[in-house]
């Protein structure tokens, strides 16, 4: 079973990251054959600075090695360092449908109706669709705002093979059933995001205790202080139990029936969440220091996930009919 997933660098990794990915990455490199990316080309989709990004694609690199990732276990690599992503991407721009990329939410959002819009932002999901495909990906794991643009990453690979061939293996999506989207702690109706206006509402990795604790105890819940794990109708108190759950692996259910306050409930949050911070914190700053060991790591990625993406972009510009470059 190959997996197949990835982040952006924009922004500083927050928990919700962790939690809601990467924590789960780290357990499927044990069983699984993995390929996890820092998705640096969709980042230049809209405005963008390019020193953020440089140091925020070191910054995501090592932090997914600090969380746990390992290079001997799994393949992590920085997608611009390899070239096939947007040879790929190109011809899946000449597969996919002006029709299907209209209807794409993502653009709705962000760019319809700007005349400036980047042509990027508009063919985005055709990038994505390449990410997944150059890997043979069986399973992708996605958060729900994913799940529109795998289901036409699949399109794209059933349609691919039927005009030229059996090129691509069609990937299933793999939604976690828990802790997929932490929600912000100062608007729990909004998912944590790095690319939120207010830093408020959301924990970094990198993060020192005294402001987790801050963040914690000012979290949004309501004037009940009765602890009730109710997604629909209590979305505060639940989002606080939810991210108990996940960093403890324990049902957000049975967490509820131990407290009867707000209180007890948000220091002990701060005290799981500062304890599984820290090891992370440590590491990534030993990291970042080593500045030669850490362009080893992102050389021995980009050099593993170019033996499988170059095979495959051979084998699909074979299928399309392009003349094979003389050796």
């Amino acid at each position: 079973m190959r997996v197949l997933s990835g982040i952006q660098p924009t922004g500083q990794a927050h928990i919700g990251n962790y939690f809601g990915a990467i924590k789960s990455w780290v357990a499927q490199q044990e069983l699984q054959d993995s390929y996890f990316t820092v998705v640096d080309l969709h980042a230049i989709t809209i405005e963008h600075d390019p020193k953020e990004l440089y140091l925020g694609t070191l910054e995501l690199f090592a932090t997914l090695l600090a969380a746990g990732l390992d290079q001997d276990k799994c393949t992590i690599f920085v997608q611009s360092h390899v070239a096939a992503h947007a040879n790929l991407a190109w011809l899946m721009e000449c597969t996919v449908s002006m029709g299907e990329l209209n209807r794409m939410t993502q653009f709705k959002d962000k760019g319809r109706g700007s005349e400036s819009v980047r042509a990027g932002l508009f063919t985005y999901p055709a990038l994505m669709a390449a990410d997944v495909l150059l890997y043979q990906a069986d399973k992708v794991p996605v958060g729900d705002d994913q799940k529109q643009h795998l289901e036409l990453t699949r399109d794209l690979a059933m349609r691919f093979n039927r005009l030229y061939g059996e090129v691509f293996t069609v990937p299933e999506p793999s939604i976690p059933t828990i802790g997929a989207r932490i929600m912000d702690l100062s608007n729990p109706t909004k998912k944590m995001s790095k690319s939120s206006s207010s830093p408020a509402g959301i924990i970094y990795l990198l993060e020192p205790a005294d402001q987790i604790k801050k963040k914690i105890s000012k979290a949004v819940t309501d004037t009940d202080n009765c602890v009730e794990y109710d997604p629909q109708n209590r979305s505060g108190i639940s989002n606080l139990l939810e991210i108990f759950g996940v960093a403890t692996g324990k049902d957000p259910r049975s967490i509820a029936q131990s407290y009867s306050s707000y209180g007890a409930l948000k220091n002990d949050l701060t005290e799981v969440l500062v304890t599984n911070l820290a090891p992370i914190r440590d590491r990534l700053n030993n990291l970042l220091d080593d500045k030669a060991e850490l362009a080893r790591l992102m050389r021995m990625g980009a050099e593993k996930a170019e033996i499988t993406a170059n095979e495959t972009l051979r084998r699909a510009q074979d299928a399309v009919g392009f003349v094979p470059r003389s050796q």
